[in-house]
């Protein structure tokens, strides 16, 4: 009798390594909950080309090369080679991409016998694994995280990423606001599903905030704001830091705690320091660097209030993360945002660019008593597992087809 238990590859460029200890970790967050009912594997696809060892002696956080294996969490991860210029023939990367994981997914076909290969990004992720699925005759999932936003307005990125939808056997999407985006450009409403991001609340939970403050060295009357994320102009950082000094002055004991580091999308973090200097507020920021997930409760729970001025996202996982550990949100409206903060009891959305709401935003989250078992409840409801069942329904029904 013909086996069709689904036997996935997840196909994602960003996924954790040890070097990259915080890339991707949201689609890990997500996949390894799949592989606690069904068998997977992961090939994270590592852009490489010849002269990138010359670039690195200038900037030496330039593309840091993984080893080609890794096992995490009982899940083995490999990380081949692709061909990939900085700044050229980016419409091509999704060729190369999938050249160059064709002989990973060959042995793996041989020794894991995948049945489907899970993609996440349409760009170039979904057009190498819709090409991969074609070479092995097996059926592509897409899922839809947000970098589809910006890519649509290059015209050769937006040709590949709807064919790379148009290719898909099924497309999810982490929001709705990102599969009507996708559907006004062209692609099949039929074919996406909305399958949002969720939290693990056995690793995000308030801790006590007294014993947290003084983890962290915070003074225990002080106001303190919070953000976490990869340190780059979309997360806002220097958003916040814009209209810190106006809150300083109503709030001469506040604190900002910026929690993160380099991603693959760069590193503002001289610019975020000197920023601070020239704003004055040496005293009320600190850059606590990347933590890994399990620690990130500590500053959570020493905060009063979270804030991520971004310009894009789809469904920002470090929402949920924050509200699960008793935090409201002070967001941007762009993206998913909206439908993640979608209850005034869970935080505020404010205009995209508009500095005054921002201030005024965070001044009424700072004097408002929130309600932490409502925000509490709210987490709790959006936990990864009913997530994952769904994923895992329609990677069953896909595998049967």
């Amino acid at each position: 009798m013909l086996n069709t238990e689904p036997k996935i590859v997840v196909f994602s460029s960003l996924y954790p390594s040890q070097i990259r200890p915080n890339a991707g970790v949201f689609i890990r967050e997500r996949m390894s909950k799949v592989a606690e009912q069904l068998p997977l594997v992961v090939v994270s696809p590592v852009p490489w080309f010849p002269l990138q060892g010359l670039i690195r002696l200038c900037k030496p956080e330039f593309r840091p090369q993984p080893a080609t294996f890794e096992r995490q969490q009982g899940i083995d991860v490999y990380y081949p080679r692709f061909l990939s210029i900085p700044g050229l023939l980016k419409s091509w990367d999704g060729l190369f991409m999938a050249l160059g994981s064709f002989l990973t997914l060959y042995r793996l076909r041989k020794q894991f016998q995948f049945n489907i290969i899970d993609a996440h990004f349409a760009y170039p992720d979904g057009y190498a694994a819709t090409l991969l699925g074609k070479w092995f005759a097996v059926p592509v999932t897409i899922t839809l995280r947000g970098t589809e936003v910006p890519q649509s307005t290059r015209p050769q990125i937006r040709t590949r990423l709807l064919q790379a939808l148009q290719n898909a056997t099924q497309v999810f999407s982490v929001s709705e606001s990102l599969m009507r985006h996708v559907v006004e450009l062209g692609a099949d409403a039929e074919k996406i599903q909305r399958i949002g991001n969720g939290v693990d609340t056995k690793k995000f939970h308030p801790v006590d905030k007294q014993e947290a403050r003084q983890q962290l060295e915070l003074p225990e009357d002080a106001k303190v704001l919070i953000s976490v994320g990869g340190l780059v102009d979309r997360k806002g950082f220097h958003r916040v830091l814009d209209v810190l000094p106006a809150l300083v002055k109503q709030y001469p004991n506040l604190i900002y705690l910026i929690v993160g580091g380099p991603s693959p999308e760069g590193n503002i973090s001289e610019r975020l320091r000197q920023q601070v200097k020239d704003l004055d507020l040496v005293e009320h920021v600190r850059f606590l660097g990347s933590l890994p997930s399990d620690q990130l409760k500590t500053p959570l729970s020493a905060a009063d209030v979270f804030v991520l001025a971004t310009a894009n996202e789809g469904w920002a996982n470090v929402f949920l993360e924050a509200m699960a550990c008793g935090l409201p949100v002070i967001t941007t409206d762009v993206g998913g945002n909206a439908e993640v903060v979608n209850d005034e009891a869970l935080g505020a959305i404010v205009t995209f660019g508009d500095p005054q709401a921002l201030q005024e935003a965070l001044s009424a989250a700072l004097e408002k008593t929130w309600d932490k078992t409502e925000i509490l409840k709210y987490a709790k409801a959006n936990a990864w597992q009913q997530r994952v069942d769904k994923l895992v329904v329609e990677f069953k029904r896909l595998s049967a087809n």
